[in-house]
C-alpha cells in the first residue's frame, strides 16, 4: 500500500491531549504523525505475542506445559538478577533542543 489514508476515530479525551502534548514538545510532527507511531507500535506488539505464543506452544510440545513452579521460579531468577534503579530525589536535566 502506497501513501496514507484518512482516518476517522473516537480518541479518550487524555490520549488526544497527551498527543498534543507531544507535538508541542517537538516528539511528533502533528497528532497524525503520532497516532501512526502509535499504531505501527502496536502492530509490532502484537507480532511479537503471536511469535511468543507460537515459541511457548512448540516448547510445551516438545516438553510439556510450563508449570506455576517453573514460572515462579524464572520469576525469582529473573528478580535477582535486575539492577535496581532509584531516583536520587534530585529531577534530571534534560538535554537542551537543537534545531537542525
Amino acid at each position: 500500500m502506497s501513501g496514507k489514508q484518512r482516518l476517522s476515530a473516537t480518541v479518550d479525551p487524555e490520549l488526544l491531549v497527551a498527543a498534543h502534548k507531544a507535538v508541542a514538545a517537538g516528539r511528533a510532527e502533528n497528532v497524525s504523525a503520532w497516532v501512526n507511531e502509535a499504531l505501527a507500535r502496536q502492530v509490532a506488539h502484537d507480532r511479537r505475542m503471536v511469535a511468543l505464543a507460537a515459541f511457548i506452544g512448540d516448547f510445551e510440545a516438545e516438553h510439556g506445559a510450563i508449570t506455576e513452579g517453573e514460572m515462579a521460579a524464572a520469576a525469582r531468577k529473573a528478580a535477582s538478577r535486575a539492577t535496581v534503579v532509584r531516583p536520587t530525589g534530585k529531577p534530571a536535566r534534560r538535554p537542551r533542543r537543537t534545531s537542525a
